[in-house]
This record gives C-alpha cells, sequence and structure tokens, in this order.
C-alpha cells in the first residue's frame, strides 16, 4: 500500500540525483575552464580584428625624402580622412544614443505589461486612536477614548516664568565688562539701583 502511495504521488516526494556530487562539481569545474578559454580565444580574435583594421586604414606614413608640397599634400589628405572619421563616429554615437533611447522605451514598456510597478513613496497618515481600535476591534469598539484626558494639566504662567530667566554665556558678561566702559556701565547700573 506504502509502496502505491509513493508511486501516486511522486511531486511530493524528493528525488535523489543521479549524479554525484563530486561529479556535478568536475563538470562545473570542466564548464567554468572551457568557458574562460573560450573568453581568451574571443579576446584574441577581437585584437586580431582591430590590428586588421588599423593595418587596412591607417598604413604607416613614410616622410623621409619628401618636399615641403608632398609634406602639405599629405597633411590635408590626413585632415581629410579625420574628418570623415568624425562624423562616422558622430553618426554611430547618434545611432548609439537613439538605440539606448528605445531599449529605454522597451524596458519601460514590458515593465507596464508585465503590471510591475515602481512603489510610490508612502506618506504618513495621522490616525487617531478611536480609529485604530475600530480597525483593530471592529464593531465591538463602542467607547471612544479621550486619551488628553488623563494628562496633567500645566498652567500657562509657571511656564511663562521659566522662560524668562535666561542664561548669558559668561564669557560675554567678563568682556562686556573689562575695560573703561565696562566701569561705567557697572558705575552706571549701580548709580539707577540706588536712586
Amino acid at each position: 500500500m506504502l509502496m502505491l502511495y509513493y508511486h501516486l504521488n511522486k511531486p511530493f516526494f524528493q528525488r535523489k540525483s543521479k549524479i554525484s556530487a563530486s561529479r556535478k562539481l568536475m563538470l562545473k569545474s570542466l564548464m567554468v575552464a572551457k568557458a574562460k578559454e573560450d573568453l581568451e580565444q574571443e579576446l584574441e580574435e577581437k585584437e586580431e580584428q582591430k590590428l586588421q583594421y588599423l593595418d587596412e586604414k591607417s598604413p604607416p606614413i613614410h616622410t623621409s625624402g619628401m618636399s615641403l608640397a608632398e609634406l602639405q599634400k599629405l597633411c590635408e589628405e590626413l585632415h581629410a580622412k579625420i574628418d570623415l572619421v568624425d562624423e562616422e563616429r558622430y553618426d554611430i554615437e547618434a545611432k548609439v544614443m537613439h538605440n539606448n533611447r528605445e531599449i529605454k522605451d522597451l524596458n519601460i514598456k514590458v515593465l507596464d505589461l508585465r503590471g510591475k510597478f515602481k512603489r510610490p513613496n508612502l506618506r504618513r497618515v495621522r490616525v487617531s486612536a478611536d480609529a485604530i481600535l475600530r480597525s483593530l476591534l471592529g464593531s465591538k469598539h463602542k467607547v471612544s477614548l479621550d486619551l488628553r484626558a488623563n494628562l496633567k494639566s500645566v498652567k500657562k504662567e509657571d511656564t511663562e516664568k521659566e522662560k524668562t530667566v535666561e542664561v548669558s554665556d559668561w564669557r560675554k558678561n567678563v568682556e562686556a565688562m573689562s575695560g573703561m566702559e565696562g566701569r561705567k556701565k557697572m558705575f552706571d547700573a549701580a548709580k539707577g539701583l540706588n536712586q
């Protein structure tokens, strides 16, 4: 009976892999080695193609034994070639920028089609204690709580008196009272108290 249950519910049991762990590791290392060789070979081919292109487009220049007129003509030819290369480079840059823009637009369309959007920044919402209790307890919540009722009341007069006392920096007092001006201020203050 257990065997019949096992055969009917194969997806629920985890199957053992047929390849051992050491064999998997060996195959993985072989694949990595092959990929590394392919990458090196591709880099060498790209370098060879680059050298061939440079040899075709810019052959070595022999300026020895040339007259001034020939050198000027050679410079003009080189400037013309440079202009052509700059035009090609500009065209290719424009194509690349256009393609990048298209890729970006297509990526946005793909995301829209998949239905995956960026989450907007959430705003903080002020919720009263009654609303929280109503959402948690549902219809059971009947009593409204006034949380401010249990707070200690403070008289405004006491707070205003405390605010009038200011702590000043003692260094400013010392600087202000030093010298003749400070002595005069002290003298005037003492004179005002006596009257």
